[in-house]
C-alpha cells in the first residue's frame, strides 16, 4: 500500500507507536487510524544503534492485521539485513533504515525493494544530505530526524529545518520529485507548518499525539 496515493496539498501524518501503551499496539494503532492518521510508525530499536529496546517483527505483523493505512518500519538497529525479510512478512508497507549501519547502502536498499516493501532511507542529524545523491533513484521515501534517535519526547532540533529544503532540493536535481520526505523528532504544531513549507511530507509524531487528550484534533493540527 503506497502512501503517494493519499499524497494531497495537505501534510500526511504517520504517529509512532514508541508512546503508546506497549501492551496494546494494535489497538492504538487502530485508534490512530479511526483518528486519521496516514500511516503508522514503528520504531524498531535494538539497543546497539541506540540505547533503548523496543519491539519486533511479531508486534509488527500485530499492527499490520489491526489497521488498512501502511506501516512503515523505522530500523534504528546495527543490523538491519537481518531483519528485513521477517519486517516485509509481517506485513510492512515500507522499511526505512539507517544510512550510518552499512556501508553498502544501495545493495541494502535494493534487498528492501526486493521484498515488494517501499523503501526508506533515514539520515541521523549529523548526516549530510549528500548521502542521498547515488541511491536517490531507488528511494521512495528519505526519513530526516530531527532528534537524535533512541528516545522519545524530545526537543525538536530547529535548524534541521534547512536540511528537508536541502533534501528536497537534491531528490528534485535527481528526477525523484515523486519521493516523500519524512520529517521525525519532536513534531508537533508549533513547527509542522514551517517543515512543510521547506518541502516536507510526512510528519511523523509520537509523544505529542499518544499523549493528546484528543489524538484527532492533534492529528489534525500537524496538517
Amino acid at each position: 500500500m503506497s502512501l503517494l496515493s493519499r499524497r494531497s496539498e495537505e501534510s500526511l501524518v504517520a504517529p509512532s507507536l514508541l508512546s503508546c501503551d506497549h501492551g496494546r499496539l494494535a489497538e492504538a494503532a487502530a485508534a490512530l487510524e479511526e483518528a486519521g492518521a496516514d500511516m503508522i510508525h514503528l520504531d524498531v530499536m535494538d539497543g546497539v544503534f541506540v540505547p533503548v529496546l523496543t519491539f519486533g517483527a511479531g508486534v509488527a505483523e500485530s499492527v499490520s492485521r489491526a489497521v488498512s493505512i501502511p506501516v512503515e518500519a523505522h530500523l534504528m538497529v546495527q543490523r538491519p539485513a537481518d531483519l528485513l525479510a521477517a519486517f516485509a512478512d509481517a506485513g510492512c508497507d515500507y522499511v526505512t533504515v539507517h544510512a550510518e549501519v552499512d556501508p553498502h547502502l544501495d545493495r541494502l536498499l535494493g534487498s528492501v525493494r526486493d521484498l515488494g516493501c517501499g523503501v526508506g532511507l533515514a539520515l541521523n542529524p549529523s548526516t549530510p544530505v549528500e548521502v542521498l545523491r547515488w541511491v536517490a533513484p531507488g528511494l521512495d521515501l528519505a526519513l530526516i530526524m530531527t532528534v537524535n534517535p533512541g528516545f522519545g519526547g524530545q526537543e525538536h532540533i530547529s535548524h534541521l529545518k534547512a536540511k528537508v529544503s536541502e533534501t528536497r532540493e537534491l531528490l528534485s536535481g535527481c528526477g525523484r520529485e515523486a519521493a516523500l520526505i519524512a520529517v521525525d523528532g519532536g513534531i508537533d504544531s508549533t513547527n509542522a507548518g514551517e517543515l512543510a513549507s521547506c518541502g516536507a511530507d510526512v510528519m511523523v509524531s509520537g509523544s505529542y499525539v499518544a499523549r493528546s487528550d484528543d489524538p484527532s484534533a492533534a492529528i489534525e493540527s500537524l496538517r
